[in-house]
């Protein structure tokens, strides 16, 4: 990371610089942007190449259309958005390459920037395909990626394209940002250090727990996957979401934590329904002694009192995934408190990391998101980044 190559140390003039953005952003039934927040997140890469006097041509996917374009997702509903965003002109290409593409880049000035219309809307993209990898490098001078959300797939745009530019190819702000912060809470640890992982199953984050466990001093586990875990132990979790196929990793996750002197975090009660609805019949429990027909969707509040403590103490937090289900308003507090004790220890001088998206939303949802230090703008590459995988988008940069 030391050998990271940004535009900060490039300078663009007269140059037109390709850049891979992650606007995979929500649009409401009018087509309208309803969270922007990863279009600012790579503004000032814009800014950056624009104020040096150069171009910018933008590509991203929107969505996952199935068979070619399709309407819904294309990227033109974006540019009224991102004119007002950048304050100029932006133009607008109905393909990222063939004719329009060629020709609109050809002409682009200082000062510019085109957006190209889906690079999913070509199933080239997602295969890697090496020709069109060459056709969207052949619109520009530099290839910039600044799309961590997408740094984990080996796609044409993330990836491959990276080879045509042996010497012109670069990391934009939001990138470097990202994987620096990353490494604060991977690399240069400072403790204690603890790890908060949530969301509904175990299983896809397996990789990610055994890797934390050689790094934490203390894993705080919630959501869904925490009583795959309290099963695992032996106790009772009624009708609770379980993954009964992993109750052995379970098991040999928190072996290896005590082998290792890293405490494991279970909330020691829970608040359980009776239905999986906003409107079922609540109580609070045991976390290991929720009765039959009974289900836990968050946790309760003594194990938000003790998870509270652990975490305003430590000095390097990282938090992925929400502690109950947070799409149903009655059981979004123990995920609330997890926000506001990361932002005390954030003021305490603690280094601060969100990721996921269920996270990202709530830390949003509740105005916080600058109470913390970093907000991750990636959900599957920062678990793959925090399995310890190298990613193909980072990967094709750094190498030379």
């Amino acid at each position: 990371m030391s050998q990271m190559k940004t535009v900060e140390r490039y300078i663009f003039k007269g140059k037109r610089a390709i850049i891979r953005v992650d606007f995979n952003v929500p649009l409401d039934n009018n087509y309208n942007v309803t969270d922007d927040s990863r279009i600012r997140a790579v503004l000032p890469t814009i800014e950056k190449i624009l104020k040096d006097g150069g171009s910018v041509i933008l590509m991203s996917h929107l969505g996952r259309p199935k068979e070619g374009p399709e309407d819904r997702y294309s990227l033109r509903y974006l540019v009224n958005h991102l004119s007002k965003l950048l304050g100029r002109k932006v133009y607008f290409a109905d393909d990222c390459v063939g004719n329009s593409a060629v020709e609109m880049s050809g002409k682009l000035k200082p000062g510019g920037v085109l957006l190209l219309e889906n690079l999913r809307f070509h199933k080239e993209e997602t295969r890697g395909d090496r020709d069109f990898a060459r056709k969207l490098a052949d619109l520009a001078d530099v290839y910039v990626n600044d799309a961590f959300g997408t740094a984990h797939r080996a796609h044409a745009s993330t990836t491959i394209i990276a080879e045509f530019f042996p010497e012109d190819k670069m990391f934009g702000l939001l990138m470097a940002r990202e994987l620096s912060s990353i490494k604060k809470v991977l690399s240069d640890i400072k403790r204690p250090y603890v790890a908060i992982i949530g969301g509904a199953k175990i299983s896809t984050k397996i990789d990610v727990l055994n890797n934390l466990v050689d790094k934490v001093d203390d894993l705080i586990i919630g959501g869904g996957m925490m009583f795959t875990f309290i099963k695992a132990n032996g106790g009772k979790i009624g009708k609770s979401l379980s993954e009964d196929d992993y109750l052995e990793t379970a098991r040999e996750i928190i072996s290896l934590a005590k082998s290792k002197n890293v405490n494991i975090h279970l909330p020691v009660d829970a608040i359980i329904a009776d239905d999986f609805s906003n409107d079922a019949n609540t109580r609070v429990c045991k976390s290991d002694q929720i009765p039959d027909g009974w289900m836990g969707m968050d946790i309760g509040e003594k194990a938000r009192q003790n998870f509270s403590s652990i975490i305003i103490k430590a000095k390097n937090i990282l938090w992925n995934g929400p502690m109950g289900v947070t799409e149903m308003s009655e059981f979004v507090a123990g995920t609330k408190s997890i926000v506001r004790s990361m932002a005390e220890a954030t003021s305490g001088g603690a280094f601060t990391l969100v990721g996921g998206g269920d996270s990202v939303a709530a830390i949003n949802q509740l105005g916080m998101a600058d109470k913390v230090s970093y907000v991750s703008t990636g959900g599957g590459a920062l678990l793959e980044f925090m399995e310890g995988k190298e990613l193909p988008g980072v990967e094709a940069i750094m190498k030379n």
